[in-house]
């Protein structure tokens, strides 16, 4: 390796090390300087994961894994990378679809599946009418919900999942009339259609996803970000 190559890769593991340990502001600010570094990322290969806890829910690694899944595919020929943080489930459920999903940026893909998983934590009678009951929401699995939102969270720098809109509906005076166009669920007024006027991608507002079908009214919604497996999360007490 020629000095100036020792240089470059020095300066990217600077790079990862500053971005790691910045606060949410300027994390956003380095993402293009992340994307701008991948091939330099490739090369240094797994061993700078290390500095980063895979049963944490520290977005950083996320976005570095879904920039080297975009760019480097072959990254991921080591199939630890493909589901690389922990998951964990009381009732055996097996997060590695979902986390995949979320890796690929696949959305719209993990909307559905996540709303599958809440009608299997909600129970049997749920999953056979196709739906949740907000009164089905407080026997579900706390250890469930939390991975569940931290998958969102990890792959979507920070900005989606159940407890972001949590935080978001706490800074709004836990107002759901106030949060609906903040988190672009309704504009002018109007319902967001689904599925084909919401946003499946990193483009969209904070708190955009997961869904919650709100012809199941606003109790179930309710409900999920007031269950203690959320309200915890991130500090959010509801």
């Amino acid at each position: 390796m020629t000095n100036k190559e020792q240089d470059n890769y020095n300066g990217t593991l600077d790079l990862i090390t500053k971005f790691a340990d910045s606060n949410q502001r300027k994390r956003i600010n380095l993402l293009t300087k992340i994307e701008a570094e991948v091939e330099n990322i490739f090369k240094l290969g797994p061993s700078f994961f290390e500095i980063f806890d895979n049963d944490g829910d520290d977005w950083a690694a996320g976005w570095l894994l879904q920039v080297l899944k975009k760019y480097k595919p072959e990254f991921f020929e080591n199939n630890k990378f493909n589901s690389w943080f922990n998951t964990y489930s009381d009732i055996g459920i097996n997060y590695e679809e979902l986390q995949l999903m979320l890796l690929d940026q696949k959305f719209e893909e993990a909307d559905r599946l996540t709303s599958s998983y809440l009608r299997i934590l909600a129970g049997k009678l749920a999953e056979k009418r196709g739906y949740v009951f907000y009164s089905e929401v407080k026997n579900m699995s706390d250890k469930d919900l939390q991975t569940i939102d931290r998958l969102w969270t990890i792959y979507s720098t920070g900005r989606f999942g159940f407890s972001i809109q949590a935080k978001i509906l706490k800074s709004v005076g836990k107002k759901y009339e106030l949060l609906w166009p903040k988190i672009g669920w309704k504009k002018d007024g109007l319902w967001t259609r689904y599925p084909t006027s919401f946003c499946w991608s990193l483009e969209a507002p904070d708190g955009h996803m997961p869904l919650i079908n709100q012809l199941r009214g606003v109790r179930l919604m309710d409900s999920i970000l007031r269950h203690p497996a959320i309200a915890e999360r991130h500090n959010n007490i509801l």
